[in-house]
């Protein structure tokens, strides 16, 4: 199998679904991350400049990935809450596909805007919310379609079908995958993210894995809505 995630800023998919990608990885997948913004704005410290936090953050990403198994980790380095989904970021993201040809897409979910049961509630991140649309729109019917994008054909990237899309669930997505046996890991990967995340957060991080395995025989888990896009 081969599995690509495709997300906005790095720790993005750290935080999501890193445990089923270590997951995956370890029984043999090659897995592999987009990350489609530079994280330059992602820092309260007065000090830091945006060249010194987007070399930061794509050292952590990198990090991380070896961490999690992956094959590789891709920059498309777009500025931090300026990501749009319009055909630029699409084909980039179609020519990934295309030239890494996964069976699987994981991504963010275009469609949360916003939750209120959270801290008090919260708003989703617009580059969250682009990264989703451009993904999805890329997965279908843009890396399928010959046609769109002719000249990524002429370069040798052919038409790719996705079979399987993952949107990452906070709620309540029916697909339920056990990190039991990669939790450790996924702390682990965040634990690179160091300028982003304290070690009290990751305390959270095993509590959200723990709510998104009740209902299943797993101690923990992470949430997707699945679409099968094989037909």
């Amino acid at each position: 199998m081969i599995a690509l995630g495709v997300a906005a800023h790095p720790d993005d998919l750290d935080f999501s679904s890193s445990g089923t990608f270590a997951k995956w990885a370890k029984e043999g997948a090659e897995c592999y991350y987009l990350i489609c913004t530079n994280g330059c704005k992602g820092s309260d410290d007065p000090k830091m400049t945006e060249k010194k936090l987007v070399e930061t953050r794509r050292k952590e990403q990198t990090s991380a990935g070896k961490v999690l198994g992956l094959k590789d980790v891709f920059f498309l380095d777009h500025n931090d809450t300026e990501l749009v989904a319009d055909l630029a970021l699409k084909k980039e993201i179609v020519r990934h596909i295309r030239k890494l040809k996964p069976d699987v897409v994981v991504t963010l979910d275009p469609t949360f805007l916003y939750s209120t049961e959270r801290r008090g509630g919260f708003v989703n991140h617009t580059d969250h919310r682009a990264a989703g649309l451009a993904a999805m729109d890329a997965v279908y019917p843009m890396a399928r379609d010959r046609l769109t994008f002719k000249e990524l054909e002429e370069e040798g990237l052919e038409p790719h079908k996705v079979k399987q899309l993952y949107f990452v669930s906070f709620g309540n997505g029916k697909e339920v995958i056990d990190i039991s046996g990669s939790i450790d890991t996924k702390i682990e990967a965040l634990r690179c993210h160091k300028s982003q995340i304290s070690e009290s957060s990751l305390e959270w991080v095993k509590e959200w894995a723990k709510e998104a395995a009740k209902g299943s025989d797993y101690t923990y888990a992470e949430r997707f809505v699945r679409l099968n896009l094989e037909r």
